[in-house]
């Protein structure tokens, strides 16, 4: 399984459109190459060369294995109904852009699509990023990174 983005390559640093200095709105992400038997997909995204540890700042999950790509803008938080999102670290639920301290150094995002067996995560409640992350753990069929880095 790949995972790739049009906005930026592996290693790369991820355009100041996709930050808390931008737009701060999702980019595109799009995979290939799933496994045949996926019924459903999650896709994470934290940093973890935060200060405090690994700050998540997106999960996207229930998303249908008919999709191939989320387009620019997806993590809006009311975004589409073929997806579901988690609350991230700044405590609101959709996409959270890269925000480092400023002269903190490069800090490395990684954008991790899982391609899961079941079609449909199971949360009582609003789940947050690391709900979401260990749920679809059980669950995982395959996975696949995409970094991008970003500085202040």
């Amino acid at each position: 399984m790949k995972v790739r983005s049009q906005a930026f390559s592996e290693g790369a640093e991820i355009p100041r459109r996709y930050t808390c200095d931008g737009e701060n709105t999702s980019p595109p992400i799009e995979w290939a190459a799933p496994p045949a038997e996926t019924r459903s997909f999650a896709l994470l995204c934290n940093d973890p060369d935060a200060p405090m540890g690994t700050w998540h700042h997106w999960a996207v999950y229930d998303i249908p294995p008919r999709l191939n790509a989320l387009p620019e803008g997806a993590g809006r938080e009311n975004g589409a109904a073929d997806f579901k999102q988690g609350t991230n670290d700044f405590g609101h639920v959709g996409y959270g852009g890269p925000c480092p301290p400023h002269r903190h150094g490069t800090h490395h995002y990684r954008f991790r699509l899982l391609a899961l067996s079941i079609e449909h995560l199971q949360f009582h409640k609003q789940p947050s990023c690391k709900d979401i992350e260990h749920e679809a753990r059980k669950h995982t069929l395959a996975e696949a990174t995409l970094v991008g880095v970003y500085q202040r």
